[in-house]
């Protein structure tokens, strides 16, 4: 693939999505410096017409200095305690360097069930676009002081790519304290080179990715990659670059190639099937045959009850659960039309058989093919 200019250049709406080492200067408290540093590019940026959400690591991080912590801690009460103290410098750095700008900025704290939920969900995008409107910064962070299992598992890198999609923003910029994506670790192997671009989604990208490495962040190359996948289910392209390198954001939106670019190639999803696939977390899984397979992915068919023959989790009707194939390997979710109870005991049976086993009957499907999506 052959790029010439940045897939920043031509974006009219910017999620910018900045790491913990960058934001605390690898854990040593907040960098004042280059926080003023985006503030100015963002400002610019924004003076040009194009709108900016900022998403932002290194509440934890703030904490963790304020506290006097010179290591991650483990313990969630913990982790939820720095972020508390954290998030209290995190927002007064911000909110006063952009006020130099003449810039509003606006606090968002989300977790991964508000992105769930899908009342709270339109809530958080109308909000989101409304503040994008009115010419004003919205600031987004995980609300780690409260929720466990972001903090266990999340990291501001999906959440990045959630908002991408939430707002509909055409490109994604992830600012880390690596130059890109390499082929190999460049810390261990000197051969390794830069992928300058290449595709969201390419199998192969994920394979190159490796583990988390700074002490004080909680992504890798890894869920970078993942990132730019997820967000080019809305058609946005992702850049992978340097916060270090000067003028980054400008840079890229006057068409300079700096780091990884990793191009969206598929049609956006619809904006309910885009719901359904940006979540992180289901709740239960569906295991169906070969031919249930085959009827979603080449056929666009509803799944019925027949083709699945295990069911794991629990979880009621309305609610997204994954559907597995043989081998385990998640190929569509969806809103299930019956609760695990019933599904164990309809699965397996035609659906005219619904009525004589359950004693009713709802729907003819256990998802239909409207509240599916495929992955």
């Amino acid at each position: 693939m052959t790029q010439t200019a940045s897939v920043v250049s031509g974006a009219r709406r910017l999620v910018v999505k900045v790491g913990s080492s960058l934001v605390t200067a690898d854990g040593r408290g907040l960098d004042h410096q280059a926080l003023s540093g985006w503030a100015r590019q963002i400002a610019a940026l924004m003076q040009e017409g194009r709108q900016v959400v900022l998403v932002s690591s290194g509440a934890i991080a703030e904490g963790m200095q304020r506290l006097g912590l010179s290591r991650r801690p483990k313990a969630v009460n913990e982790l939820q305690a720095a972020a508390a103290v954290g998030q209290m410098g995190l927002v007064e750095a911000y909110e006063r360097i952009f006020a130099v700008h003449g810039l509003h900025t606006a606090q968002i704290l989300l977790t991964h069930d508000d992105m769930a939920h899908r009342t709270r969900y339109l809530n958080a995008r109308t909000t989101l676009k409304t503040l994008l409107d009115l010419h004003v910064l919205p600031i987004v962070n995980e609300n780690d002081t409260v929720a466990i299992d972001e903090i266990r598992l999340g990291d501001n890198d999906t959440l990045g790519a959630l908002v991408t999609n939430l707002i509909e923003a055409d490109c994604l910029i992830i600012l880390t304290d690596q130059q890109g994506l390499y082929s190999a670790d460049p810390r261990r192997d000197p051969d390794a080179r830069l992928i300058t671009h290449g595709h969201a989604g390419d199998a192969d990208l994920e394979r190159m990715a490796g583990g988390a490495g700074s002490s004080v962040g909680t992504g890798g190359m890894l869920t970078k990659v993942f990132a730019a996948k997820r967000a080019a289910r809305s058609g946005a392209h992702t850049v992978i670059a340097s916060g270090r390198v000067d003028n980054v954001l400008l840079r890229l939106a006057g068409g300079e190639m700096i780091g990884t670019q990793l191009s969206a190639v598929s049609p956006p999803l619809a904006a309910r099937k885009k719901w359904l696939a940006d979540h992180l977390q289901v709740r239960g899984r569906l295991r169906i045959d070969a031919g249930a397979v085959r009827a979603l992915r080449e056929e666009g068919k509803s799944l019925l009850p027949v083709g699945v023959h295990e069911v794991a989790g629990e979880f009621e009707r309305g609610e997204v659960v994954a559907c597995l194939d043989s081998a385990g390997a998640e190929i569509a979710r969806g809103l299930v039309n019956y609760d695990a109870a019933e599904i164990r005991r309809i699965a397996g049976h035609p659906s005219a058989r619904i009525e004589s086993i359950l004693g009713y009957v709802d729907e003819a499907e256990l998802i239909h093919r409207d509240n599916m999506v495929l992955l």
